[in-house]
């Protein structure tokens, strides 16, 4: 049937060890049959000694140890490249931290055999935010206007990282070219998908406060943001 086949779960890590523990049996529940990823910076607590000793007992877990801490946007394409080098059918990528919560996870699949991008989706009918101030909730907002206005993608959530990919479809798209480094990976992303003939469906999630930890989002990292979606908009090659 069209849009089955091997998923690949993707997680960008760095000091997400106490999360991890607790979301990947989480994910399992929701997709048993799913191969996990996860991209490490080498985090200092841990992490990569504790999965590794994890993946004796458990094939369905891969880990991607990276060499010191090189940042979400190059480690979400690290994810991407490996999915396509080891064929996998679907990607599906969440944050590390329970803010994307695993239940929605077979919403996003139940989409598959209808296109070939499915965005977990904070903007529309029966999305939202939990525990974000006003002034984030309307700098988010305008974000995904400047994209979709910019660069006439047509989705509600271009910014999110909750998504699940056909992997064929990442194939046509070069992941060494990208411009972004950091969180406007996703935008980027996004943009080139649809330059390439995907298919996008939205489909709702409440976006969850992180359970451990802290937020690594900065200011400089989404003026950082804007001023790539600008020069795509302006040179799309």
């Amino acid at each position: 049937m069209r849009g089955a086949g091997r998923v690949l779960v993707t997680l960008c890590t760095y000091n997400e060890r106490a999360n991890l523990e607790l979301l990947i049996p989480e994910i399992w529940k929701q997709a048993p049959d799913a191969h996990v990823l996860v991209v490490d910076d080498s985090s200092p607590d841990g992490t990569c000694a504790w999965l590794t000793g994890w993946m004796q007992s458990e094939p369905r877990l891969r880990l991607l140890q990276r060499p010191g801490k090189q940042g979400l946007g190059t480690a979400t394409l690290a994810s991407l490249k490996y999915a396509v080098a080891e064929g996998y059918d679907w990607v599906l990528n969440l944050d590390a931290d329970f803010s994307h919560p695993p239940r929605y996870i077979p919403d996003l699949l139940a989409l598959r055999p209808h296109c070939d991008v499915v965005i977990g989706s904070r903007y529309v009918r029966g999305g939202g935010v939990e525990g974000w101030p006003l002034r984030r909730q309307l700098m988010s907002r305008a974000s995904n206007w400047y994209t979709r206005l910019l660069l006439g993608i047509p989705a509600r959530d271009c910014s999110g990282a909750f998504r699940c990919m056909r992997v064929s479809l990442l194939a046509r798209v070069d992941l060494t070219q990208f411009l972004s480094r950091g969180y406007a990976v996703q935008e980027e992303l996004l943009f080139r998908l649809h330059r390439a003939g995907a298919r996008l469906r939205e489909t709702p999630f409440v976006y969850a406060q992180r359970r451990h930890g802290s937020s690594k989002i900065s200011l400089k990292e989404g003026l950082i943001a804007l001023r790539i979606i600008l020069r795509l908009a302006l040179f799309p090659a």
